[in-house]
């Protein structure tokens, strides 16, 4: 393997393992601070990636769409059990773990943002690395946040949405989430695919999430002089 590909590889890799990894253990540190041990008593109460990393939707499927010029990253971990009756105010502090895991990335984000300028001062080889790599953990972060708080179960946005919805509807809302995952997969990488070939050019995820993840981090780029 040449150096090269080694870089580009570390440029994907650690930002992708560091977003998912603190936005999972995000959601079991609030989860537990609001009276919910099923994430701690599981061994998910943690910064170790191999905890919360998924083969599949954490490496194979980002490469892959990398590999076929998709125009956008996707993936996704292992989600952290929480079982919400178990919570202190299961309504209100169900809000606050789901929101925790993109407030996560939003926080990751912003640091990354702060490293890409301190790391102005870099000279060398190792500065255009460095770059390319915070510049990705910024856009992969945004991108996340954005599309975790996305009001379709099982994404967090969803619980987010459901803790000021009536009973009579938060449930049927939430049960949802059986299909949402599929529903997801079909809107964001089958029906854009299919409308491309039909001509259409239906682009879904880059109105929902990457526009909006442009603009933010357009502005996190000028907060710190990068812009």
């Amino acid at each position: 393997m040449t150096g090269e590909a080694l870089s580009q590889i570390l440029i994907y890799a650690i930002p992708v393992i560091l977003a998912v990894t603190f936005h999972e253990a995000a959601h079991g540190f609030v989860a537990l601070y609001f009276g919910d041990t099923t994430a701690k008593d599981q061994g998910r109460v943690t910064l170790n990636p191999f905890k919360h990393v998924d083969l599949f939707g954490t490496i194979i499927l980002p490469l892959l769409l990398i590999a076929l010029n998709a125009g956008f990253i996707f993936g996704y971990a292992k989600p952290v059990p929480v079982n919400f009756a178990a919570l202190r105010n299961p309504r209100w502090n169900m809000l606050w773990v789901a929101a925790a895991g993109p407030g996560m990335n939003m926080a990751l984000a912003f640091v990354s943002a702060l490293s890409l300028y301190a790391a102005g001062a870099i000279d060398g080889e190792s500065a255009a690395v460095i770059g390319n790599l915070l510049l990705f953990s910024i856009q992969l972060n945004v991108m996340l946040a954005i599309f975790n708080m996305l009001p379709l179960p099982p994404l967090d946005g969803s619980r987010v949405l459901a803790a000021f919805l009536p009973e009579t509807l938060m449930r049927p809302y939430l049960n949802f989430g059986r299909y949402g995952m599929t529903v997801l997969l079909l809107l964001l990488i089958v029906a854009p695919m299919l409308s491309a070939r039909a001509g259409l050019g239906l682009d879904i995820f880059g109105v929902l999430v990457a526009q909006p993840a442009d603009a933010m981090m357009g502005w996190l780029l000028t907060l710190v002089g990068r812009g």
